[in-house]
């Protein structure tokens, strides 16, 4: 285990499997990130090596030929594989929260449907929640599924779904029955098939080109096109319309935990190859890591990337209890993307020059970080969850 990060009261499976993990990410995906990064290709070699290890069924129970590890194992596995290349840890992201939804509210036929073959990796899920103008007001949604007999029929466009090309399942949010109270209660969440693939994979429903993106490269980003798409009643997760919401956010809390996971294996990234240059570096007569100016930015950075792996694991371990962490969770996520920046930025500035060069890892990760600053909620989102979650618990007296 690295010296920083290090995780306590791990049983000796945890520590034996992020053993594993920690080679796997150092042979097989570090060496070969940035060719496959720089060439936007995806990463087949490395997913076929993760079916292998089992990690598409970490979370998944036992008795559906998963792993049954919980979502502390899935965080650090996340963190590790995140050190090696981000995009490698969105391919198993989106997989994770479908998993997770299916396996916490699905029925018990849908569970007997889906969760073995995610398990083995044959079923890889994506997550289908935001729209084109829709931004953070998820229950502003347009996406509409209309009843027609004993399907629905859905009409509307979906945007950034993580693996939308390479995904063959989507959980799907979209708009029902209207008349709730509250327009959360109107959503409905979808299990919809798909083939994998671009252009029109299914009669109404058009997965368009990968959007090109500035990093997290790799991994396909879409959108997805319903027009008339018809999905069976029984597609509906849990048969339970209306529900939708409540679904779909028990799926961002562990996603929030991931981002803050990925965050945090970029961050440490980021400080070993800081460290190493510095060591390496010299000016002066020495190396760079002996003047102050340089040693103020590591200890800085040391401290950053232990802060936010601690409130990363205090957030996965709450969640674990079966509590409600969204406060836990948004302050993980919130903490560990925004150190997560500064110490990509800070590694970059020891490396001056050469930084800014292809040729360096650094600068990779220093277009992958910004992406965490969003993913899952941005800050200004988390911080919003975070308050809300304080007033509920600090109500004032009187």
């Amino acid at each position: 285990m690295a010296r920083l990060a290090r995780t306590a009261g791990l049983t000796t499976v945890q520590s034996e499997m992020l053993s594993t993990v920690r080679s796997f990410v150092d042979k097989e995906i570090i060496p070969y990130a940035q060719q496959l990064e720089h060439a936007d290709a995806y990463p087949a070699d490395i997913v076929e090596g993760m079916k292998e290890m089992g990690l598409f069924g970490l979370t998944i129970p036992e008795e559906y030929g998963g792993l049954g590890e919980s979502l502390l194992t899935y965080a650090l596995v996340v963190e590790e594989i995140a050190r090696g290349w981000m995009s490698v840890s969105g391919v198993i992201n989106t997989h994770f929260i479908v998993a997770h939804m299916i396996s916490r509210h699905g029925t018990p036929e849908q569970k007997r449907k889906y969760l073995p073959k995610m398990a083995a990796g044959e079923i890889r899920g994506s997550f289908s929640m935001s729209e084109p103008d829709l931004g953070s007001d998820v229950a502003a949604i347009k996406t509409r599924a209309r009843r027609d007999g004993s399907d629905y029929l859905i009409d509307g466009t979906k945007m950034w779904l993580t693996n939308g090309g390479t995904s063959n399942l989507i959980a799907l949010l979209a708009k029902t029955e209207e008349g709730a109270e509250k327009a959360h209660q109107n959503l409905t969440a979808f299990l919809v098939d798909k083939p994998e693939g671009f252009g029109e994979v299914a009669p109404g429903l058009t997965i368009p080109g990968k959007i090109a993106k500035m990093g997290y490269k790799g991994v396909d980003t879409t959108e997805a096109v319903f027009d008339g798409f018809r999905v069976p009643a029984t597609q509906i997760l849990g048969e339970t319309p209306g529900q939708g919401f409540a679904f779909m956010m028990d799926g961002v809390e562990v996603g929030r935990v991931n981002v803050a996971a990925r965050a945090c294996g970029i961050a440490i990234r980021a400080f070993e190859l800081a460290m190493d240059y510095a060591q390496q570096r010299r000016t002066f007569g020495k190396p760079i890591a002996q003047h102050q100016a340089i040693a103020f930015k590591l200890a800085e950075m040391a401290t950053k990337v232990e802060a936010a792996h601690l409130m990363m694991v205090n957030a996965a371990r709450q969640k674990d209890t079966g509590e409600r962490n969204d406060v836990a969770a948004g302050m993980a996520k919130l903490i560990a993307s925004e150190y997560c920046a500064e110490v990509t930025q800070e590694a970059f500035r020891i490396h001056g020059g050469y930084g800014y060069s292809k040729e360096y890892e650094i600068e990779r990760l220093m277009r992958e970080a910004p992406f965490l600053l969003i993913g899952e909620g941005t800050s200004e989102i988390q911080k919003t969850v975070i308050c809300r979650g304080l007033l509920r618990e600090y109500q004032a007296k009187g």
